[in-house]
């Protein structure tokens, strides 16, 4: 069993019913970038309030001469100081600093370490190993019940993990990073193969003949589905949980190898310090590939920091399930009422008692977010909501469920009851035509209750033979407008709408 190294200087120990109140930040030190991300809300779940990198390149020169660069420290240093003052400004309450291949390996790493803690932070260098438990606990809070494989690639290292059992069982760490690649790569692909099957062999890492997921942390791997997105027909452009084939991902390498730079910066998404890289981490993606024999290859958006993270959790708050923290997050901080979404879910649900474990819960996502367009322009509420539902930064939710919840509250907010603008493609016609359901029933649950609670308590919907049965405690919760939305719901379930006043 993989050993736990390390843990964050606090964990956050709190019950999965507590109201988030953490705003926390990580300072990640790359042998590539340093970023600074602040975070704040569900602690499971929590929302990222602020991102800033520089493209220090702590590790450009590790190759040549062992030892961080002037240039670049300076680099890294200043954006210390910067991120300092902003986490103050922020009133992060918990900040853990990490640094990772490119200070642990350097000559020169203490020293850059001392004017690190010069600068008011005090950075714990990961090990490899450490480096890669944490990048598998990051996919495996992306991923609840992951299993597989996971492969973050940075600028100085390449870690690889094996996810089992809702844990990490082992880590181990290739000096591979991009950087470090591209000289063995100028020397043939042969040169970079031969390499890369030597320190795998020697890190013992325990390959199995079961196909399982690869799952791909960093930002290079990400840029590189970013090229394999452009290419086909994938109707999002949401890049955490997009699919490849591993045929297709050997065969990605080739493709990178024949475009110009110029071509790949031309790909949307692409940052402009990733260009120069693609063909080192399309390279290294099919020798993964072709070793590991994965049954599919995952993009995870997720990685060192979110397992930083989420390891340092309560084991309650770590099964609490991220899609429906994070989306409950998000309603209460834009709705008006509180834990409306569980009452309006609640609500409807004895039409939708065929419903499977999964669409449940994306039906009380959605729920979550019932409320989430009320502030907008009347004319453009069904655009919200399908904007918050398909392209809000979830996880725990593939690209068919990102559908499912988009159509919902596409058709919940007035956009009817024809799928939305290229909907469809992933989740097909019986997801699409369910989502329509749940987002007529939400608008009728809306609708009578004003978004308060009494209304909903004081009436039920049911199912009676071929009859839509709305009844309500009181007359005065019933109105013309009320049995509209009624007979739209009940129209397009097949059935006959009938109210019931007290």
């Amino acid at each position: 069993m993989f050993k736990k190294m390390f843990r964050g200087a606090e964990a956050i120990a709190v019950a999965a019913d507590s109201p988030p109140s953490i705003r926390s930040a990580v300072v990640d030190i790359g042998s590539n970038s340093v970023r600074l991300v602040v975070h704040q809300g569900h602690p499971r779940a929590p929302s990222m309030i602020f991102n800033e990198k520089v493209m220090a390149g702590l590790g450009s020169e590790l190759s040549e001469t062992g030892r961080i660069g002037d240039e670049a420290a300076e680099r890294a240093l200043r954006a210390l100081s910067r991120f300092r003052w902003l986490c103050e400004a922020f009133a992060v309450e918990q900040v853990e600093a990490i640094a990772t291949a490119a200070v642990r390996d350097a000559g020169n790493g203490d020293e850059f370490l001392k004017s690190a803690r010069a600068r008011g932070f005090d950075p714990r260098v990961l090990s490899g190993e450490e480096e890669a438990y944490f990048a598998g606990m990051g996919v495996l809070a992306a991923f609840p019940g992951a299993r597989g494989w996971v492969g973050d690639l940075g600028g100085g290292s390449l870690e690889i993990a094996r996810l089992g059992k809702n844990m990490v069982k082992q880590g181990v760490s290739l000096p591979l990073g991009v950087l470090r690649a591209k000289p063995i790569l100028d020397k043939g692909s042969g040169a970079l193969a031969k390499r890369f099957a030597k320190y795998l062999d020697r890190s013992g890492l325990e390959i199995q003949d079961k196909p399982q997921p690869l799952y791909l942390v960093g930002g290079s791997w990400r840029s590189l589905a970013r090229i394999d997105m452009d290419a086909g027909d994938w109707p999002l452009q949401v890049v955490h949980h997009y699919e490849i084939s591993p045929g297709r991902a050997v065969k990605l390498a080739d493709k990178v190898a024949a475009m110009d730079e110029a071509a790949i910066a031309a790909t949307p998404g692409i940052g402009s310090s990733r260009v120069a890289y693609m063909r080192e981490a399309s390279r290294l993606l099919a020798l993964m590939t072709e070793r590991l024999k994965p049954s599919c290859v995952l993009i995870s958006g997720y990685g060192v920091r979110e397992g930083i993270h989420f390891d340092a959790l309560a084991p309650e708050m770590r099964s609490v399930d991220p899609l429906l923290a994070g989306t409950q997050d998000m309603g209460e901080a834009e709705g008006r009422f509180p834990v409306h979404g569980r009452l309006v879910d609640d609500w409807i649900a004895p039409l939708f008692a065929d419903d499977g474990a999964e669409w449940q819960r994306l039906r009380r996502a959605a729920c979550n977010l019932g409320d989430v367009a009320w502030r907008a322009n009347p004319d453009f509420r069904a655009e919200r909501g399908l904007e918050a539902g398909l392209h809000g930064n979830w996880v725990g939710i593939d690209g068919a469920g990102r559908e499912m919840l988009g159509q919902a509250l596409y058709t919940s907010f007035g956009g009817g009851t024809s799928a939305f603008p290229g909907g469809g493609a992933l989740a097909g016609d019986k997801a699409m035509h369910r989502a329509v359901a749940w987002g007529l029933a939400m608008r009728l649950a809306q609708r009578i209750s004003g978004g308060l609670a009494e209304p909903l308590e004081e009436s039920r919907l049911s199912v009676d033979k071929d009859r839509l049965v709305l009844t309500a405690d009181a007359d005065a919760l019933l109105s013309e407008t009320v049995e509209k939305r009624l007979g739209q719901l009940a129209s397009y379930m097949g059935l006959e709408a009938k109210a019931v006043g007290g």
